[in-house]
């Protein structure tokens, strides 16, 4: 993977003739150097994940945007570090909220108001396939389901780029979190990036562009099925609870991170156990073979 520099913090970096990344103030380790809002247009602009709620990134895109007409603000998917700017952006535009579906409690699971942004209204909501487009530009949405069930990534024909959200990510792989993570749809939406020719670079929403996408994609994919073979052979030496199972394939993990690795562990689990692979007793796993 070629690098470009990650931006400074609230300064637009032109990445290409119709795109430009705005760096919000939000690191963490969950969200690396923070969240990357794209702008893509030259006089009529799409702002793809405005980000988190915070005044600062939306002075910063306003400035960004100086003056010029956005028609559409998209979401990749509902987390809080993506979407919750998109109501504030849309009252200092004009432009409409368009994108992912929105998620409720039900879906997203018991600790969906510390991870998803529940308050998400759009005014149009993407089926894969559908566009959006404006002079110069035009953005497919391509759903891929994994990350979060609502999860759209959306390409841009005319400079051959796919704004990947958190599907895939520069500079770690993605969290999948059930219950609303499916490891089995990740593992096929990784698939269906595969099978798709003309996307020569991905703009994620954490991490550096990717310049040889598909080569990552294909190290993504290895490292998941890597993972679930050390899973099985974890459970093969009676070791079937996801703390312990953590402990030994996260071996230097920051232990804030921990969390997030069980999560991960618990969907391969889950999706090993819908293909038989592996059962459940009183929070202890075991392979059926």
């Amino acid at each position: 993977m070629d690098i470009i520099a990650d931006a400074p913090t609230g300064l637009a970096m032109a990445l290409d003739p119709l795109v430009t990344r705005v760096l919000a103030p939000n690191p963490s380790p969950f969200t690396y150097t923070g969240t990357q809002t794209y702008l893509v247009g030259t006089s009529e602009l799409a702002v793809i994940d405005p980000g988190p709620d915070d005044p600062r990134h939306l002075a910063a895109l306003v400035a960004a945007i100086g003056g010029r007409r956005v028609t559409a603000i998209l979401c990749t998917h509902t987390h809080r570090d993506h979407s919750p700017a998109a109501a504030p952006l849309r009252a200092a535009t004009g432009a409409p909220i368009i994108g992912c579906a929105p998620l409720t409690l039900e879906d997203a699971g018991p600790r969906a108001d510390a991870a998803f942004d529940t308050g998400y209204a759009p005014d149009r909501v993407l089926a894969d396939g559908d566009r959006v487009s404006g002079p110069d530009w035009t953005l497919v949405a391509v759903a891929t389901p994994g990350h979060t069930s609502n999860h759209l990534c959306f390409a841009l024909p005319e400079s051959g780029a796919l704004f990947c959200g958190d599907h895939v990510m520069g500079w770690s792989t993605t969290v999948v979190a059930p219950p609303d993570g499916d490891m089995a749809a990740y593992m096929a939406s990784l698939d269906k990036l595969m099978a798709r020719e003309d996307d020569r670079i991905y703009f994620p929403a954490h991490g550096e562009p990717i310049e040889k996408p598909h080569r990552f994609v294909r190290g993504l994919i290895g490292h998941r099925k890597q993972r679930e073979g050390q899973i099985l052979r974890l459970l093969k030496a009676d070791v079937g609870a996801v703390p312990a199972m953590v402990e030994r394939m996260y071996a230097g993990l920051d232990p804030r991170l921990n969390g997030a690795a069980g999560r991960s562990v618990l969907a391969h689990l889950i999706d090993l156990r819908d293909r038989g692979l592996v059962i459940e007793e009183d929070g202890v796993w075991k392979t059926t073979a």
